[in-house]
């Protein structure tokens, strides 16, 4: 049974604040129903005898200096941001103080 994906991509793309056409839009319901079968197939696979692993094979982990490098201007890091307060990301309330009726 397929499921139709149309309003969650829809709801994924306002979201990111993508536009999409129309057949952007079923290609990528489709993709996330392909994807979702998957991963259902996927879950009913008997994995009882297969032992837990990060990795199939054994790597040493992979550690790097921390360098100093250059920052992003303030005016950079918030160019693309929605709503802005002085030199803040403007997000919307998800709390509301006692007081509010809801």
């Amino acid at each position: 049974m397929a499921i139709d994906f149309s309003k969650d991509v829809e709801h994924v793309a306002k979201l990111a604040r993508l536009e999409l056409t129309t057949e952007e839009k079923e290609k990528m319901a489709g993709q996330l129903s392909d994807i979702l079968d998957t991963a259902r197939r996927i879950q009913e696979l008997n994995t009882d005898a297969v032992e837990p692993t990060s990795h199939v094979i054994e790597f040493p982990a992979t550690m790097r200096d921390d360098l100093v490098g250059e920052s992003l201007t303030l005016n950079r890091v918030l160019q693309n941001a929605p709503m802005r307060e002085k030199d803040f990301f403007r997000v919307p309330g998800i709390a509301k103080n006692g007081n509010d009726e809801q």
